[in-house]
């Protein structure tokens, strides 16, 4: 009987929504994530700390620090919604946050899933 209830209920949650929300969007390696921001019209983020952003940073992105209350303030009135932003972070972690947020808000995203870090340990270009 207990088998029974889960099956139905695994059912239930299923057909209602009730699974885990799907990421909206693309996490990309180093290589498609190179590839991605070279097209032009792509919007290069990063959303680490200013300090971190001076130390090195992708060419032409611009920094808007995630863990600051205004992020979302800053990021909907500076990025435009008609074009892909390109977003990461150190790691990968924050540059999740930042792009669900973006993603709520209407933005396409795609985000370097292992971060700046992924990008230099890929032998990847950066500036200061």
């Amino acid at each position: 009987m207990k088998k029974l209830f889960i099956f139905i209920s695994a059912i239930l949650c299923n057909l209602l929504g009730c699974t885990a929300q799907q990421q909206k969007f693309e996490s990309l390696d180093a290589e498609a994530f190179e590839q991605v921001i070279s097209d032009t019209s792509v919007v290069r983020l990063d959303v680490r700390s200013i300090d971190e952003y001076a130390s090195g940073h992708i060419a032409k992105a611009i920094n808007i620090d995630v863990m600051k209350d205004d992020f979302k303030t800053k990021a909907t009135s500076l990025l435009p919604k008609d074009k892909t932003i390109a977003l990461y972070c150190r790691s990968g972690r924050r540059s999740k946050k930042a792009a669900g947020i973006l993603v709520e808000n209407g933005y396409k995203v795609v985000e370097l899933n292992s971060g700046i870090s992924g990008w230099i340990n890929a032998q990847k270009e950066i500036v200061r």
